[in-house]
């Protein structure tokens, strides 16, 4: 067996670099780039994706199939929402538990998740199996985006939202829209090939997967870029915010029709001074553009953004500033595509969003159960005043499960108390884990319940789905509503029979 190093690119030098001989040696002789991903088109048939149940890898895999290509899909741990839409689609599941790697010799091509440890022993059967392997990023960029014009939806957050409002704007604007979405929608695919000019992708700034440690979005061909936010996180693998700015400083090197920026982040501003030979289209809070609310109410918002110099009002079903900034970036990117005033106020009175953002999944004990996402501060704090704004007459029960590395750190314990004063009750779910961030400790739960309290918030800390179902039952009633913020399963609750137990609400 041949040994080869593994690139770790390192961020503050801006270039890859092997590891020592004694840190760890991996086989990278079948790993494809993307150009040899390019060269091989078309004799890639079958596709094998690793680790298949993770929202961009479990779009990825649909997205290929809709080509043409046969996609089958492994994974340990299959959990809702993206099992039952992977289920949906036809693709073939295996339970990589009880898995034969001999498998992996009946396809053309491996796409590892980047969930896969470098040091795994899935790591090595991959690299064993003689099949050639990538990761998702580079096959999406080499197979499917190379020659499309591709619209990236970027920053730490909203990019799901945005991209799904960017899908349904120009559907309901007559585009027959392509778009990668790293979520699952109501009543539709993650992800569509579509046939016309416009390609939307959520551009995710993790890192693609063990063997290419560098920014997904970086492998998309990005043509016209927006940019929601951009703060520090994914301490796991940033050492700070400059090493997040690094990797969109690559992609802005290259040639952009536009780019639409949040200019209420600094460091959106840093990037704007630094690549100003670009066309910069900015809203936000410091912009002459906007938006700027004129009304709201728990039925929607009536809004007004300035585009060259004229002012133009919009009405949504859309709640809360945040959701308003996102969908901000998106009106402006289809007036600056030519998009008459009347069509796209009527394409955005009425949006949906995607599952786990800000969705009602009914009632329990008479208490309305919204499942959100966020698990970063600025989002637990904005959707918590998106979720009043919403719900005016109701107290709002925060249930948070810190559950990526950098919320389970205490990097953002300062953060996570200013986010939740506006929480009527709060309940953390501690993760089982630990943080892997290895220049901070844990988050520190007993400083946070305490500090609330000293605020008169009401907090408590679950360490198990047991006495985190106890605390659901002495709190749920009509007079509240249960706003459950978690990346993950919030310590089993999503896996249990609490899904079963709640009773749909009329629409």
């Amino acid at each position: 067996m041949s040994s080869f190093p593994v690139a770790v690119y390192n961020y503050t030098v801006g270039k890859f670099t092997a590891l020592s001989r004694n840190e760890v040696f991996v086989n990278l002789k079948n790993m494809l780039d993307q150009n040899a991903l390019s060269k091989r088109k078309d004799q890639i048939k079958n596709v094998f994706f690793y680790r298949v149940c993770g929202t961009g890898m479990g779009a990825a895999a649909c997205l290929l199939k809709e080509t043409g290509i046969n996609v089958e899909g492994g994974d340990t741990n299959y959990f809702p929402p993206m099992s039952s839409y992977l289920e949906s689609t036809g693709i073939k599941l295996h339970d990589l538990n009880d898995f034969d790697h001999s498998v992996l010799a009946d396809f053309d091509l491996v796409v590892v998740g980047n969930v896969v440890p470098r040091l795994s022993d899935e790591a090595r059967a991959i690299e064993e199996c003689g099949v050639p392997f990538c990761s998702f990023p580079s096959l999406l960029g080499s197979l499917v985006l190379k020659d499309m014009n591709v619209t990236g939806v970027a920053g730490t957050h909203g990019k799901t939202t945005t991209t799904y409002f960017l899908s349904q704007i120009f559907e309901k604007l007559g585009e027959d829209c392509g778009y990668f979405i790293g979520g699952v929608l109501e009543g539709r695919p993650s992800s569509k090939l579509g046939a016309g000019k416009y390609f939307f992708i959520e551009s995710d700034e993790y890192d693609s997967c063990y063997f290419e440690k560098f920014s997904k979005f970086r492998s998309y061909s990005i043509d016209n870029l927006i940019l929601t936010s951009l703060e520090f996180d994914h301490a796991d693998i940033f050492d700070d915010l400059e090493a997040i700015k690094n990797e969109f400083r690559v992609i802005l090197k290259e040639p952009k029709k536009v780019v639409i920026a949040n200019n209420e982040y600094p460091s959106i501003e840093d990037l704007q001074s630094e690549c100003s030979s670009l066309e910069w289209l900015l809203y936000g809070p410091k912009s002459q553009n906007g938006p700027k609310i004129i009304e709201q109410s728990e039925a929607g918002t009536l809004f007004e953004l300035s585009f060259k110099e004229q002012t133009i009002e919009f009405k949504t079903n859309i709640i809360g500033p945040h959701n308003i900034l996102n969908l901000s970036s998106c009106i402006l990117y289809a007036l600056n595509e030519g998009f008459s005033e009347v069509n796209i106020k009527n394409a955005v009175s009425e949006l949906s969003f995607v599952k786990r953002r800000q969705e009602v999944r009914g009632t329990y004990q008479d208490c309305l159960v919204i499942d959100d996402f966020a698990h970063h501060p600025r989002s637990v704090a904005c959707t918590v005043e998106a979720t009043k704004m919403r719900f005016p007459d109701k107290e709002i029960i925060v249930i948070l499960e810190p559950n990526s590395a950098t919320a389970r750190s205490n990097i953002f314990q300062e953060e996570f108390f200013d986010a939740l004063k506006e929480s009527s009750h709060v309940i953390f779910a501690k993760p089982l884990r630990d943080t892997s961030v290895k220049s901070a400790k844990n988050l520190d739960y007993k400083l946070l319940v305490e500090g609330l309290g000293h605020s008169n918030i009401n907090a408590q800390l679950c360490e198990n789905l047991n006495g985190l179902r106890s605390a659901i039952n002495n709190l749920a009633n009509k007079q509240r509503v249960l706003l459950i913020l978690s990346n993950g399963t919030c310590l089993g609750l999503w896996k249990s029979d609490f899904v079963k137990s709640l009773k749909k609400v009329d629409s």
